[in-house]
């Protein structure tokens, strides 16, 4: 049987108002498969109610009987920024930390060295760049998420804004609230996306979603991607292959990012690359803040070298309640909810449970939700990132709530 464990776990707060006592809807869709075959999560049992809350702290994934009961100890906690956080006080003698994108805990390499007995990090959701991952390797440390959990909800989320950004949306739904009716106005940056051309940074599960849901708009579609999507899926779809992200953003009118975040694409999206795409364009970040230089874009929106940007995520997470994105003109950001709908936190917390069933009964955890095993890159994360940190600057973070 193993020792006895020490999981922390990082999660949202809960709402201003208090857990929620009931729902809007009852229950949730019960899917058979992912798109494309792979199985849901697939966990010995649950101790939640999929569709209830469950990425706040007060739903706790719904692991505490779990681990508990198998002897282990839980701690949960929203407090993860700063020297003087919660995070920072009991990850020194932890085994395990649980966090999610949405609010990442922040494991840099100076983390990892306080923390000696620290050997699996699991992402509930996907993308673990909030991992120095080059520590990870290099301590031995195992790396792993929900992969596909959350994908579709991600894109979903997408083309509603690139739909929200072309039509100029929100303005329009603000001129309601606050007692308007002038049409000219509500117009006067709304266009129709009908004929224009909509680029793909990235042609994975979530990228290749975006694309299949775009088809029926009538639009041109490109993608770029470092593995090239097969000959059937391009003609399906009727796909354009651009080898580099430069020539796709030079012909677009509409680019969604949704390539993971390394140090190879670490703010990508610069003023150089920025200034060859079509002046009015519009981008759509549903991926990781960081690919996109924070300056940059905000440049590009003031001299309408963009005609929009949308995104869901932001670096560091919760950005500074200064950060610029949240006051640049014709945007139309989230805060990083795309991935944590109800809907999706059923998956991705059986997913975590079901890591945690192999991880404590000595079982391999399944291929396609490792990252970082044995001290190289495995699995999901072979295919998907490169070696190297991208952390740095996390600990902008604390500025949120002072």
């Amino acid at each position: 049987m193993m020792a006895k464990q020490k999981i922390v776990c990082v999660l949202y707060d809960d709402p201003v108002g208090g857990y929620p006592p009931q729902y809007a809807r009852q229950g949730i869709p019960v899917l058979a498969a992912y798109p494309g075959g792979q199985t849901m999560p697939s966990p010995a049992a649950i101790d939640f109610v999929p569709g209830e809350l469950l990425g706040s702290v007060s739903g706790g994934l719904g692991l505490r009987n779990f681990v508990e009961g198998r002897g282990h100890s839980l701690v949960i906690t929203a407090d993860k920024d700063g020297p003087d956080s919660v995070l920072e006080k009991e990850l020194v003698d932890a085994d395990v930390v649980i966090s999610q994108p949405f609010w990442p805990a922040y494991i840099t390499a100076d983390r990892i060295a306080k923390a000696p007995n620290l050997r699996l990090a699991i992402t509930a959701g996907i993308g673990s760049d909030h991992v120095d991952l080059q520590a990870a390797l290099n301590e031995n440390i195992t790396v792993c998420e929900v992969t596909y959990c959350n994908s579709i909800s991600v894109a979903e989320h997408a083309v509603m804004q690139i739909l929200a950004l072309v039509r100029d949306y929100i303005p329009q739904y603000h001129l309601v609230v606050n007692g308007g009716w002038n049409i000219a106005d509500a117009i006067s940056r709304s266009y129709d996306i009908e004929g224009m051309s909509v680029g793909v940074v990235g042609g994975g599960r979530i990228g290749s979603a975006v694309l299949k849901r775009m088809k029926p708009f009538d639009v041109a579609l490109h993608y770029t991607d470092r593995h090239r999507l097969p000959t059937q899926v391009e003609e399906e779809l009727g796909l354009t292959f651009h080898s580099d992200v430069e020539s796709l953003v030079k012909v677009c009118d509409v680019v969604s990012i949704h390539c993971p975040l390394h140090p190879e694409t670490e703010h990508l999206f610069n003023d150089e690359l920025i200034g060859k795409m079509k002046r009015g364009s519009y981008i759509v970040n549903t991926a990781r803040g960081k690919i996109c230089e924070r300056n940059a874009i905000v440049k590009a929106l003031e001299t309408g070298q963009l005609a929009g940007y949308a995104g869901d995520v932001w670096f560091p997470q919760p950005p500074p309640t200064d950060h610029p994105w949240r006051t640049m003109p014709n945007h139309a950001m989230t805060p990083h909810t795309s991935g944590t709908s109800l809907s999706a936190q059923a998956r991705y917390a059986a997913g975590v449970r079901e890591i945690l069933e192999c991880w404590f009964d000595g079982r391999p955890i399944r291929d396609e939700y490792l990252i970082v095993q044995g001290g190289h890159l495995a699995g999901a994360g072979a295919h998907s990132y490169s070696e190297g940190d991208t952390t740095g600057g996390s600990d902008e973070a604390t500025r949120f709530k002072t």
